[in-house]
């Protein structure tokens, strides 16, 4: 039994993203020990699929298709969840789209895709649900956000940026929210086996190197997310995964100039591509 089961015997939890990779593995751990889970996504079909497997596992799934760049909508699902639950015991904003590119390739409008989905979808999460945590006096949010959020990799500014901001805003609310009674756990990975660049805007390349990067990862969501789940269940802020992106952490903290240095040789050899295919 989860740590976090024990916890809130009530087990309601809300995940998005929950049709396919870390959302689909949050819900299998969470069905197993019989939680209630709204599950969001904005693929029907694959949520459908989901939700049929939180049955199979022993959890009640409440279904939503659901862009969480969305604002009114997601007011609208957030009221009907806690209509039919009565309140909230765990959210994972976990809904995200992996991407790359130069920065000044890459387009205002794709930008604005980006916050929308990766930033302002984990900040209406917090906000809509937060007043019921609040109200409570418990809960637990788990924001995943990406190793890319401290590490800013050159050709993945929009995807660095709206990681950055998620570590930023669970950090703060970790201040505000940890002495009401209301856990905050952010968490950064390095690559994870999911399909997160499914639907990557970016440049051509920039979009090869990083599913060329999923696919030699040997971390799987499920692996990943009993590693997020029990270091939740320790009340963990920082949640650092596999050991690569924790010695990354580190080396940025205590070595910076050195961090900054291969991340430059990261860069020239970016550049020295580019020019060769011309």
């Amino acid at each position: 039994m989860l740590e976090l089961t024990k916890r809130y015997p009530n087990k309601r939890a809300f995940v998005t993203g929950a049709a396919a990779g870390l959302g689909q593995s949050f819900c299998k751990f969470l069905a197993q020990d019989g939680w209630t889970i709204g599950m969001s996504d904005i693929n029907g079909e694959k949520l459908d699929e989901s939700a049929a497997m939180v049955k199979e596992f022993g959890g009640t799934p409440i279904t939503f298709i659901q862009d969480v760049a969305d604002r009114d909508l997601y007011q609208k699902i957030v009221q009907d969840f806690l209509g039919q639950t009565g309140g909230i015991d765990l959210l994972v904003n976990n809904a995200g789209i992996g991407d790359g590119g130069a920065f000044h390739e890459y387009s205002l409008e794709n930008y604005d895709w980006m916050i929308g989905i990766n930033q302002m979808g984990v900040l209406y999460g917090c906000y809509f649900f937060l007043p019921t945590f609040r109200e409570q006096k418990s809960g637990h949010i788990i924001n995943i956000a990406s190793a890319a959020g401290y590490a800013n990799p050159p050709r993945m500014t929009p995807y660095n940026m709206t990681k950055a901001a998620v570590i930023s805003m669970s950090e703060t609310l970790y201040y505000e929210c940890n002495p009401l009674g209301i856990d905050i756990s952010v968490v950064m990975p390095t690559f994870i086996r999911t399909g997160i660049m499914d639907n990557a805007r970016g440049s051509r390349d920039a979009v090869a190197a990083g599913q060329k990067l999923l696919k030699k990862t040997k971390l799987l969501p499920d692996i990943a997310v009993k590693e997020m789940l029990v270091k939740a269940g320790k009340r963990k802020l920082h949640i650092i995964l596999p050991g690569n992106a924790r010695m990354g952490h580190r080396m940025k903290r205590l070595f910076p100039r050195f961090f900054r240095g291969q991340l430059m040789k990261i860069s020239k050899k970016q550049l020295e591509r580019a020019k060769n295919k011309f």
